[in-house]
């Protein structure tokens, strides 16, 4: 267990303003992925898929580490074709609010990729994140090849046999079938949105316990 991570995982910051109660406001991005799965522009790259709570707070952090390529929220883990947001907000579709990122192993490996999400999430909540309360939000970790799921469970274990949280870990860790881009509303939208109630109260203090935690690992 690296120092920084246990030094990240002292406390988290949890609020009662939820995701939901967002409007998806602001200029939209000029494009959004359209794919089921982000191509890689370069064999060194490598993909992965996390959720842990609103999507908007797992893409703002991951878009600021050094390597990451880019970033997309979007749906997985359900059961239905192309969810849109009320749909899997409603809880019926069985998908999660994920994040999909492509990014060099070589800058960041995905073990720091997990290190920054158990940093940036309470794993221990199932189905919710301070406010934001569903199984839409639970935590999740998708991986894309057997390496990936080993890391995945080697790490929970270390957090574990380490009790660095006050309560088991219920991160479910599942192999990535599909991704569906969120509408472009959703897309960067800390980045377009950052004085909105959700964004001030919520995301900013992650990002500067990021800024703090992982200064080594952000993009200058």
């Amino acid at each position: 267990m690296t120092l920084v991570l246990r030094f990240a995982l002292s406390g988290f910051l949890l609020s009662t303003f939820a995701c939901a109660d967002a409007p998806a406001t602001g200029t939209p991005p000029m494009t959004t992925p359209t794919s089921s799965s982000m191509p890689a522009t370069a064999a060194a790259t490598e993909t992965a898929t996390l959720g842990g709570g609103c999507f908007w707070c797992i893409e703002a952090v991951y878009e600021r580490i050094q390597g990451v390529a880019d970033a997309a929220s979007g749906y997985a883990g359900g059961q239905s074709k192309d969810p849109t947001y009320d749909e899997v907000c409603s809880g019926t579709t069985g998908h999660a609010e994920v994040v999909q990122l492509r990014f060099d192993p070589k800058v960041t490996s995905y073990r720091e990729i997990l290190e920054i999400f158990f940093a940036m999430h309470d794993p221990t909540t199932p189905d919710r994140q301070g406010a934001d309360v569903g199984s839409q939000y639970r935590s999740i970790i998708l991986t894309h090849s057997p390496e990936q799921k080993a890391t995945a469970e080697g790490l929970i274990r270390e957090l574990t046999e380490e009790k660095l949280f006050d309560d088991p870990i219920v991160t479910q860790v599942a192999p990535f079938e599909v991704f569906y881009p969120a509408e472009i509303s959703h897309q960067d939208y800390y980045a377009r949105n950052p004085n909105a109630g959700y964004c001030r109260v919520v995301i900013s203090p992650k990002i500067a316990k990021l800024k703090k935690t992982f200064a080594a690992k952000l993009k200058n």
